[in-house]
């Protein structure tokens, strides 16, 4: 009954060696469903070979092929395993119906048939494969429902991150696209990975916000053109566990936190707020901190112009190991070879950037 192929009646394979009894299956059945009559084994699995079918009526007794000797062929294949069947028998005894049904039929019915009975029990079978394929049917597009509205919902949170992020790159006199920059590099960097696309979403998400503790810290700080104090430092880098407590209470999305409180700890285990280490370092925030350097060099400063690539790529190699993950950091060297012309870094952001104080101390 699969209304997916626009069928208005249940379809039902009737497989008997006697005509008579298919004439007589086909006139008590006929109003309520499709019949399909073969008369041996061999032409029903040819037939189920190439249509699908509701329910099998299934002999027990053929010259080619007996019932059960069907029912194991069709319960071997693919595309017939689920197809039920009900098995016809004149020779009903214990030993028959616990073959049949040890081999996978769901009733069988005695001959000769009493109408109403055969219609009873037929309609019970093909009733219940309906409700079965249409809850699998329904399943099936409220999964597509909710991976729509996920969708929308996913896309709508990454254009509120990506806003939220320019207004957070923004307190920062020259750190506007900053975090935009870091989000798609660290997803560049799961790409090359081979991480999934769900994951390098997540990675990118957490990219845009890794610097949303920067909200907690004073403009004057993050704006000052001298280097900082100890103490001025201090609360720069408290950006992190500031961060991580803002983000930490979005339900839907609590890992966000993990990019905002670890990207900057490093691989030696010297980096803030927790000194962790190697791989005790979440696998994004190690990502994101090889991007967050990365966009750090590729910045102008007020005492330097932007880092010649070669020497961006010298300072992630020294980096290798100690500061960054050493395959991330291999990762973001086979990146910056491949970009010959420089293009990674768009010419029209470089000549605005300064990016943040706690990137000198690093």
């Amino acid at each position: 009954m699969d209304t997916g192929n626009e069928r208005l009646k249940p379809l039902i394979l009737t497989v008997d060696d006697d005509q008579v009894t298919l004439h007589m299956v086909e006139k008590i059945l006929g109003d309520m469903v499709e019949v399909v009559k073969k008369r041996s084994g061999m032409d029903a699995l040819e037939f189920l070979s190439h249509s699908s079918v509701d329910l099998v009526l299934l002999d027990y007794k053929m010259p080619d092929m007996n019932g059960i000797e069907v029912l194991k062929c069709m319960k071997q294949r693919e595309e017939t395993k689920n197809v039920p069947v009900i098995i016809l028998t004149a020779d009903a005894n214990m030993e028959l119906e616990t073959e049949v049904f040890r081999f996978g039929a769901v009733d069988f019915i005695r001959k000769p048939f009493v109408p109403m009975a055969l219609q009873t029990r037929v309609w019970r079978v093909v009733e219940n494969e309906y409700f079965k394929k249409n809850m699998r049917r329904e399943a099936a597009r409220q999964v597509r429902r909710v991976e729509e509205q996920l969708a929308v919902s996913e896309e709508r949170f990454e254009q509120m991150a990506q806003a939220l992020a320019r207004t957070i790159d923004a307190k920062g006199e020259y750190t506007q696209g900053h975090s935009q920059r870091v989000a798609e590099y660290a997803r560049q960097i799961f790409k090359v990975a081979g991480v999934s696309p769900k994951k390098q979403r997540k990675v990118y998400c957490m990219g845009l916000l890794h610097d949303i503790g920067k909200i907690g810290v004073s403009s004057a700080i993050l704006n000052k053109p001298s280097g900082l104090t100890d103490e001025e430092y201090k609360k720069v880098k408290a950006h992190t566990t500031i961060g991580a407590d803002i983000l930490k209470s979005i339900a839907r999305f609590p890992e966000l936190a993990i990019g905002a409180r670890s990207h900057h700890e490093r691989w030696d285990g010297k980096g803030y707020p927790d000194g962790i280490g190697g791989e005790d370092i979440p696998l994004e925030a190690r990502a994101i901190a090889v991007a967050d350097a990365y966009d750090a060099m590729t910045s102008r400063r007020s005492y330097r112009d932007v880092m010649p690539q070669e020497r961006v790529r010298r300072e992630i190699e020294r980096g290798r190991g100690t500061q960054f993950d050493p395959r991330f950091a291999n990762i973001m060297l086979g990146i910056i070879d491949a970009d010959v012309d420089y293009k990674l870094r768009s010419n029209d952001e470089v000549d605005d950037q300064q990016p943040s104080h706690e990137e000198d101390k690093e």
